[in-house]
């Protein structure tokens, strides 16, 4: 299996632990989801006024009812606030109802009853909602939960609850990428060699606001619907205590959709992983296609690329079409129940209002509340279906959290400044799955020298390399600085001591003065214009339109492939480390240039360590020792001189191949 590949099945127990799991990452904003709760009870209280005045205005106002006289008894608030108006015209009614009205909407406007769903239908429903136009695709939609906010009122109260909101969504979302962003730079270096970037992109951006909906639902939910579903049931109880029915039939929104909805679940985050890991892959093609894209324009395959993409493209939108087909099965389900409570709540309140027992405000009255009640009684038992959909996301962003990072060992000592070398002591390395790279190497890399690996491709060389920053660990030997084992060394003050000059040059969007300070933020302009000379760099740097202050374009995409390698040398030089790791640093270089970089790396090896990995004789023939390595193993070593004068030694075959080539 490959670093990120996963299984597309979830279990309910492995649901239930994602979701714990993301509660912890709650730990740090719990006061602020504290604060939340409280501005949404506020926020729902006035919501059991708002139906008051329609039912007042069509018993009292239209019909002409005496308002000390109505067919059911008001509340003692309400009717306090009634006896002012007792003999008040029809008109006067009509007013009083609409400044009553207007109060209400200035403090509350409207009212939802679904926070899982609001933010995907803003202007939809009542209460403060806002969102994006989005795609029928994960990546847009989660755009929106990464930035979601919302209230179940609207109005003054709702406008703060909906502020508050998006500022708490967003620190939320900005933790949990950070944390992720964190753990994808400390995965080892191979961690990536079979992996595509996108797809640890597209767990980054769009996997983690699945946090959002989840919290909100587990958090908000269960608090707002139990005690909104207690007040209004209360109130229900109190005026009409003959007709207790409509309140439990409200109630029974509840039962009926936790039912009807529970099949589905596994469907749910089968069909969601499914879309998430299509729409990862899509975005994995792009982003290769673009990284790529002078080699595919250079080979003629920009057609088999478009029909790739095209292929991974509508392979995403048709796994997220059955995933909507699921949800849209959940809904029938669900509504399929709650039509039929309706409907029994519909002709139990009619037969009442006709054999009037019940006024007709009564009847908008009762279905109001009815609405209310059952709509968060709905909310309630829906809320294991409907956190369903972040399953999938949460379990792609714990899979990437889970896997083992680069640590520190327990008691990792502090590594002092290198003062005599490094010792690889019987070292063998091999990858899982594969044959040995390396074999029983040991070598002595003293400060003071220049080390140069040769051999031919897959001898080992890289990876010898890689041993000494502990990109990798060996499988066994011991690699050493001063004597101290690299294993018990903290990795932090290791690194700090290596500059590294990789076979493929990494450079950033970014000025040249930004790139180059990267190996040393605090570097003057004096430094980094030394170490520029010295790779050879500062000429051309100079002639770019801006100098130092050039943008470089993505991966240096404004350069020549020998500027990019004179760069990257200039870099490492700034660093200023006392060891230099570089790996073919002169196969795209001028051999003028090649001379000066020579003469610098020796120059530089002074107090270094200089290890040089390299083709080109010009670079090898210079170093103080040479090491040939095949198939793992170092089968010679010595100068220059020493190796030439072995007839058949493997030294003086990779020589002979060189010379016979340029001749």
């Amino acid at each position: 299996m490959r670093p990120f590949e996963q299984s597309g099945e979830i279990t309910s127990g492995e649901t239930l632990a994602l979701f714990g799991r993301a509660l912890r990452y709650v730990q740090p904003f719990r006061q602020r989801f504290a604060v939340k709760a409280l501005l949404t009870v506020l926020s729902l209280l006035p919501v059991l006024a708002l139906p008051w005045p329609a039912k007042l205005l069509i018993d009292h106002g239209v019909l002409q009812m005496p308002i000390d006289a109505p067919t059911t008894p008001h509340p003692a608030l309400v009717s306090w606030l009634l006896a002012p108006l007792a003999g008040a015209s029809a008109f006067e009614i009509l007013v009083a109802m609409l400044l009553v009205q207007l109060v209400l909407i200035a403090l509350v406007g409207g009212f939802g009853t679904d926070p899982g769903q609001q933010h995907r239908r803003a202007g939809t429903v009542a209460g403060a909602s806002g969102a994006l136009v989005e795609g029928r695709d994960d990546a847009t939609r989660s755009e929106n939960q990464a930035n979601q906010a919302f209230s179940f009122a609207s109005g003054l109260l709702g406008l703060l609850d909906f502020r508050y909101m998006l500022r708490l969504t967003q620190a939320l979302n900005h933790h949990y990428r950070a944390r992720l962003f964190e753990r994808i730079q400390s995965l080892p270096l191979p961690a990536f060699d079979d992996e595509r970037i996108g797809d640890a992109v597209y767990r980054v951006m769009y996997d983690t606001p699945a946090i959002t909906v989840l919290c909100y639902r587990l958090l908000i939910t269960p608090l707002v619907a139990p005690v909104q579903i207690g007040l209004t049931v209360a109130v229900l109880l109190t005026v009409y205590a003959a007709y207790p029915e409509i309140a439990w039939l409200a109630c029974s929104f509840l039962g009926v959709a936790f039912l009807a909805t529970l099949p589905f679940a596994g469907l749910l985050r089968r069909s969601g992983m499914r879309s998430r890991g299509a729409g990862a892959t899509s975005t994995a093609t792009v982003e290769e296609g673009m990284a790529n894209i002078v080699a595919v324009q250079s080979l003629g395959t920009a057609r088999r690329e478009q029909r790739r993409f095209d292929r991974d493209s509508w392979s995403a939108f048709g796994a997220y079409r059955r995933f909507v087909l699921a949800e849209i099965g959940v809904s029938v389900a669900a509504s399929a129940g709650a039509i039929g409570l309706s409907a029994l709540a519909f002709f139990f309140i009619s037969e009442r209002v006709i054999r009037g027992e019940l006024s007709p405000g009564d009847f908008t009255l009762l279905f109001g509340y009815f609405y209310q009640t059952g709509g968060y009684a709905g909310a309630l038992g829906r809320l294991w279906i409907d956190v369903q959909s972040s399953a999938p996301g949460l379990n792609r962003v714990s899979f990437l959290m889970d896997l083992p990072g680069e640590q520190d060992p327990p008691g990792a000592r502090e590594l002092p400044p290198v003062r005599r070398g490094i010792a690889l002591e019987r070292v063998s390395f091999g990858y899982p799955g594969g044959a040995l790279a390396l074999d029983d190497v040991s070598l002595e890399i003293p400060v003071g020298q220049v080390t140069a690996l040769v051999g031919s491709a897959g001898a080992g060389k890289t990876t010898l390399a890689y041993l000494i920053p502990r990109f990798l660990a060996p499988t066994a030997g011991r690699v050493c600085i001063d004597g101290a084992d690299l294993a018990g060394v903290a990795l932090g003050s290791l690194r700090a001591q290596i500059a590294f000059v990789f076979q493929e040059t990494v450079l950033f969007d970014a000025s040249v003065a930004e790139n180059l300070r990267l190996a040393r933020p605090a570097a003057s302009d004096a430094e980094l214009r030394r170490a520029c000379e010295v790779a050879g760099a500062d000429e051309f740097i100079r002639a770019l339109p801006q100098g130092y202050d050039t943008r470089l374009g993505r991966g240096g995409g404004k350069l020549s492939v020998g500027q990019k390698q004179r760069l990257a040398i200039a870099r490492a030089l700034v660093r200023d480390a006392r060891i230099l790791i570089l790996d073919e640093p002169t196969s795209a270089l001028d051999p003028e240039t090649e001379q000066r970089l020579v003469a610098a790396l020796r120059e530089a090896s002074r107090d270094r360590a200089v290890v040089v990995i390299a083709h080109r004789l010009a670079t090898i023939r210079a170093a103080d020792q040479i090491c040939c390595l095949e198939r793992g193993r170092i089968v010679e070593r010595g100068t220059h001189a020493e190796l030439m004068a072995r007839p058949s030694g493997a030294y003086r075959h990779f020589v002979e191949l060189q010379t016979r080539g340029a001749a």
